[in-house]
Formats: structure tokens, sequence, C-alpha cells
């Protein structure tokens, strides 16, 4: 290119957050709990609490439904480079299914956990999947065959919640008391442990626990840690209390300021995503529901956009341009994140 020569455009949308829109809404017949992209990005998985996984075509709007489980799931995960989609449902089981085929069918059936199966999630390799659950228990499966490598104690009550370190050497587990421990994989044994009980609390009036990671996620990077759930509350039995972030410094192991919503809300983080570019994103209901958007290191959201209806979950596209949202009344919503052209 001559120095004369006008540079290429920069045809990479710009992402800009206060420019956030509907672009999609796809309708189901049951209420959605848990959605996720596919690495392809070609579909959105949603689970439904008919039981059913619903893959839905982008492109066309095509639904088809995926059975298997005898309750509700709100676990997904995928390979990173594998057509492999993992499921964890409240029946305690785990479920592998080729996410290539027309209606991808189950290729390994796993009784996982006593009580609710939580959380799923793929190491980065590949190689392994770990799952957790009411059972307080942390295990780990092959990702090729579903045998079982490891199982890892130490939480005393329900684990919600675990994510794979993007560096691939350990694995973090949060549980309804926000406790969450990150566990040498090498070893075996439980490396460190973070401190976000701020998400919980025990109500002696009702004589019940309400908290735990709701929502959790690594940036990019690996530096922060993000655990979502609720904060300041004051009736265990109606739920009544403030969506909260808990933020760590991976070095360190240190929290960060508390994360809040800048504007008066009442309900839970039920999603969260490091977008690549920097800032957090979460997804609540309680008196209405929201996205939240942060930068890590201040207190309050710099944006909210208000939803028209209870988030369930959020996830991120493959390409960082669009987000989604499982509702509670039947319809998934993909949000826009790019400035208008």
């Amino acid at each position: 290119m001559r120095a004369d020569e006008p540079k290429p455009a920069d045809t990479k949308p710009k992402i800009d957050p206060a420019q956030t829109r509907l672009a999609k809404e796809f309708k189901y017949a049951a209420p959605l709990l848990a959605g996720r992209f596919d690495p392809s990005g070609k579909h959105l998985y949603v689970t439904a609490q008919d039981f059913t996984i619903q893959r839905i075509d982008l492109e066309s709007g095509k639904l088809s439904p995926l059975a298997g489980h005898d309750s509700w799931v709100r676990a997904l995960a995928f390979h990173p480079r594998e057509p492999l989609v993992v499921s964890g449902g409240y029946d305690g089981k785990v479920i592998y299914r080729a996410a290539d085929g027309e209606v991808p069918k189950p290729t390994r059936v796993l009784n996982a956990h006593d009580g609710w199966v939580r959380a799923v999630a793929v190491s980065p390799d590949g190689t392994t999947v770990a799952s957790c659950g009411n059972d307080g228990l942390v295990k780990l499966w092959s990702a090729t065959d579903g045998s079982p490598t490891a199982t890892f104690k130490g939480h005393d009550c329900h684990v919600y919640n675990l994510a794979f370190h993007p560096g691939g050497k350990s694995l973090v587990s949060a549980d309804l008391k926000g406790v969450v421990k990150e566990w040498d994989l090498a070893k075996g044994t439980a490396a460190r442990e973070f401190d976000a009980k701020v998400l919980y609390k025990y109500d002696p009036s009702f004589r019940a626990d309400i908290g735990g990671i709701r929502a959790i996620a690594f940036s990019t990077d690996g530096n922060l840690l993000a655990c979502g759930g609720i904060t300041d509350v004051s009736n265990a039995f109606a739920g009544v209390g403030k969506p909260a972030v808990v933020v760590v410094d991976w070095a360190t192991g240190k929290n960060k300021p508390l994360v809040r919503p800048k504007e008066e809300f009442q309900g839970v983080v039920w999603g969260l995503a490091f977008h690549p570019d920097g800032f957090l994103i979460g997804a609540g209901a309680g008196s209405g529901s929201a996205m939240w958007f942060w930068k890590p290191d201040q207190a309050q959201s710099f944006f909210t956009f208000k939803l028209p209806n209870n988030a369930r979950d959020l996830a991120l596209h493959p390409d960082g341009t669009r987000v989604a949202v499982p509702c509670f009344d039947n319809v998934a919503r993909v949000y826009d994140l790019t400035a208008k052209a």
C-alpha cells in the first residue's frame, strides 16, 4: 500500500452499550431458565420449565427440542472445539450431546449428583467436564467418555456455580453461603478461598438461608473473577434485597469495591458476562428486570437497559456484538450492542 493510499476502513462493529437495542425475539411455550450461544455463534440454546432444551437457529428461528432430563435444566456448557454440548439438570443428571446433529441426541447420561445439578463447565483444553450441585460436591468427568476423574469435597452446603480459569490450571466453585474455592487441578486440592459472603444471609425470622452465587464469570484475560447474586436482604421469604456483584482480583485474591446498579433496584443478578472490551454485563430481575453495564473498577453501573420481563440468565455471543436473555414470559431476546450505522 502506498503512503498516499487511504487505509481500509475498520469493518469491526463498534461496541456501544448505550446503543443496546432489541435484535430478535424467539417465542416458546414455557418460561425459560438459562441460555448459551454455541461456539459457532449460529445457535442459541435455551432451557425451559417443561424440562426441555431448545436449540434455536438464529437465522431461521427454527426451534429443535432436546429431551432427556426429567426436571429443570439450568446448566449448559460447550466444548471449545468439538461439537459437544453438556447439560445439567435438577434430576441429578449430566448429559452429553453431539451438537452438530440435526437434532442433538444424548450420547452419554451421567447420574452425576445426589440432588440438583446447579452448573456445568468444560475446561479450556476440552478434556474435562466439571459439575456441582446440592450434594455439596464438585465433580470432574472425562469430556471424551464421561468417566469420573475426581471429586472435590470442601463445601458444607449447596454448590451453586463453577468456572474454569482461562489459564486452565484451576477451577473455582461457589456455594450458597458465598464461599468461593479455587481448586488446583494438578494437585486435586483447594488452593485458595475467596470471600463473597456479602451475597448470603441467614434470616432468623423465617429460619431460611438466602443468597448464593447465582452467576459467575472470568474476564477474558483471567485477571478478574465476578460473582453475582443478592445482598442487603430484608425479607428472605419474599426475596427482598438488592443485586450486587463481588469482583475479585485474581492475582491478589482481594475483593474490589462491591459492584451495584446505579439506580435503586430490588432483585437478584442471574447472569454475568465479561465483554472482551473490558466491561462487565449483568442481567437481573425482581422489581422489574434490567441489564447493567459496569467497569470493574467502578462501584456503580455506567449504563442500565430495562428489560420487558424477568431475566433468568445472560449469554454473550462469541463475536461480542450480541447478548441473549432468556425470560420468564417464554421469550428469548437477543440484543445488539453495536453502534447504529
